[in-house]
């Protein structure tokens, strides 16, 4: 069950994850299942009062794009009382998602189902409502690195002797826009919370920038909740795309091949994770391509023409200028310029590709210049220092373009409990998962 922390005081923890996404909760319940004795010592710490999946694009309407049977253990452990299939039977809904006949789920089932195995821990502790704010080496009497001192938004630190970090990527905010004012830019990390505070009546000019699934159901969502807005979309490529979902491309995403991206040559990976980009970054689930088309369709037949598509374009500049947004746009076809005014730009420009500045950071506190991992997730660092660090969903160029999707939780969270042990012998693995009554 989620619990906020009652005191500030110093703690002291053998593993404490950061962010309860669905990364270190498939991990929480691995270390339960498999090594217990670890579970009773570790902690979650989650900055939100909830545990909410994809918070700033949980919108009604949203589909995963993954199998409910790639949930947080299924892969792993399909025996688990942790399966998605067991979350819609002990919430009396498994007869409905059975009828519904698909396999992927809305995004705010994903959500709830997150929530309940948050709820449904029982040694792994979650402190929710703390947000790390530095992370510092500790020192050991014969100079070595021995632990992790975590500081905390509420005064309060936690001591560990092994981090996990999944706290995932930074989002990417493009240096032409730094001159905007705070008001005036949505991240898609923030869709759902800061759109929700413009006047539903008025006539708003939004413009969003991106041409991937985010930005796409930013610029849905807005023109269906803003009746009388404008809303545009601005993107380099020639038009949306759809995602390639192939099944043969689909089993680039097994856990599987993991081991097969990690050992492959370095121009061999950088051609995997270019082909496979449509895969997740720069396409479309083709449901929503097909109502944004439509609703093109109508409003040329009514009139309306509240939604439009600005393609191979880029923005140069943005600016206020009396009182309105106004983009400076580069054509890519003929090299001119034009201006666009708005009152509100969106953002669906993804995540920074390098390692988030929190884990940077922590290198560079052991005089670690460049952040790596092992295969099995575990940040490479000095001899000196003996705590251990792993990364959850960083770690593409190593790993593969499936290491920020649910599709490797299950196992990966194996991993990295194996590991843990194999630097702990003091514990064991846990040979066999009892099956639940």
């Amino acid at each position: 069950m989620t619990r906020m922390a009652n005191t500030l005081d110093r703690q002291e923890v053998e593993v404490l994850a950061i962010g309860a996404g669905p990364a270190n909760l498939a991990l929480g319940v691995a270390l339960e299942e498999l090594a217990p004795d670890i579970a009773r010592e570790t902690v979650i710490v989650e900055q939100h009062d909830t545990v909410v999946w994809q918070r700033g694009l949980l919108l009604p309407w949203s589909q995963s794009q993954v199998s409910f049977l790639k949930d947080l253990v299924t892969l792993r452990n399909p025996q688990s009382k942790f399966s998605f299939v067991n979350f819609l039977h002990a919430t009396n809904r498994l007869d409905d998602f059975i009828n519904l006949g698909s396999f992927t789920p809305y995004r705010m089932e994903i959500s709830d189902y997150l929530s309940w195995v948050a709820r449904n821990l029982s040694d792994v502790q979650i402190q929710s409502g703390r947000k790390c704010i530095g992370i510092e080496p500790g020192y050991g009497s014969d100079g070595e690195v021995s632990e992790w001192v975590v500081r905390l938004s509420d005064g309060g630190e936690i001591a560990c002797r092994n981090l996990i970090f999944g706290g995932g990527r930074d989002p990417h905010i493009p240096s032409e826009f730094a001159r905007l004012p705070r008001e005036r830019l949505i991240h898609s990390t923030e869709f759902s919370s800061r759109i929700i505070g413009l006047d539903r009546a008025a006539e708003h000019r939004i413009v969003v920038l991106g041409g991937a699934q985010s930005a796409a159901e930013m610029l849905w969502a807005s023109h269906q909740e803003f009746p009388n807005a404008q809303c545009t979309m601005v993107m380099r490529s020639i038009g949306l795309n759809c995602y390639e979902n192939s099944k043969f491309t689909n089993q680039l995403f097994f856990p599987s091949f993991v081991d097969e991206f990690h050992a492959a040559l370095p121009e061999a990976r950088d051609q995997l994770l270019r082909e496979m980009h449509r895969t997740n970054y720069s396409g479309l689930n083709p449901a929503l391509l097909d109502v944004l088309y439509r609703q093109m369709y109508l409003d040329k037949l009514t009139g309306a023409d509240r939604l439009k598509m600005i393609t191979m374009s880029e923005i140069a500049d943005a600016r206020m200028s009396d009182g309105e947004v106004v983009l400076t746009l580069l054509d890519r076809k003929n090299g001119g310029s034009e201006e666009l005014r708005c009152d509100m730009v969106l953002l669906g420009t993804g995540f920074n590709r390098e390692m988030p500045k929190a884990v940077r950071d922590l290198a560079a506190s052991v005089s670690v210049d460049e952040v790596s991992v092992s295969r099995s997730y575990r940040m490479n660092l000095p001899p000196s220092v003996r705590a251990g660090c792993y990364l959850q969903g960083v770690n593409e160029a190593t790993h593969g373009i499936a290491d920020s999707l649910l599709s490797l939780l299950a196992v990966r969270s194996e991993e990295i409990v194996r590991d843990l042990l194999a630097h702990q012998p003091s514990h064991q693995l846990v040979a066999t998962v009892p099956v639940p009554s």
